[in-house]
């Protein structure tokens, strides 16, 4: 199981909604913790790690869900070994929690933003909504952007104008291709650069409350 931490409301009840939030690469499941006092009360934040070090693909003494190529291109393998322990890591989820979660959001920052986004894509119908903070949509043959494997999920996509990190034009690119498949798309761009500004979580607070339940 992947290494995580969890912040349980005290006053939490069945049907709470689950967020579980994906860090970036080069960090840890300590990252996006952070966010939790920023998104709807009364949500279960769960913050997973990264299965593969950082350190030899240069990120540092942190984790990654990948390692980047180039654009939009990463290598497969990495990406999937992160998608499957991700899979593992949601099926065990509900029994190490208090209350029967309701739907779950899948986000996160950068590659995690990416991952979440792959993963609402390589497996349809499992998660409601999507929060893509300045990722990207992956170029991967196993990566199927069909409007089937959408249809059920919303995604709320925030990025940067000035992002030097992932490219604002990687955005666009991908957030055409969603909008071409009649995704139930959110676009939000920022003055900012390779971040989360708060007035992107006030959408993001926003959006989330707004989800319709499943």
């Amino acid at each position: 199981m992947l290494t995580y931490e969890v912040l349980i409301p005290d006053d939490v009840r069945d049907g709470a909604d689950l967020l579980v939030l994906l860090h970036g690469r080069g960090t840890d499941r300590h990252d996006l913790l952070p966010l939790a006092t920023h998104l709807p009360s009364g949500s279960i934040v769960v913050t997973p790690q990264g299965p593969h070090p950082g350190a030899p693909w240069g990120y540092g003494a942190g984790w990654a869900w990948y390692r980047h190529v180039e654009g939009n291109r990463v290598e497969s393998e990495g990406l999937h070994a992160s998608l499957a322990a991700l899979e593992s890591f949601l099926a065990e989820l509900p029994a190490i929690l208090p209350v029967a979660p309701g739907p779950l959001v899948l986000g996160g920052f950068s590659q995690g933003g990416t991952t979440a986004l792959a993963y609402a894509l390589t497996r349809p119908g499992t998660v409601a909504s999507v929060l893509d903070l300045s990722g990207f949509l992956v170029n991967d043959t196993e990566v199927p952007v069909t409007s089937d494997a959408l249809s059920e999920t919303r995604i709320f996509w925030g990025h940067g104008t000035l992002d030097m990190v992932v490219h604002h034009s990687l955005a666009v690119s991908g957030r055409a291709l969603l909008r071409s498949l009649d995704a139930d798309l959110t676009e939000r761009d920022y003055p900012m650069g390779h971040q989360i500004s708060a007035e992107e979580l006030s959408d993001i607070t926003a959006w989330l409350s707004g989800a319709p339940r499943r």
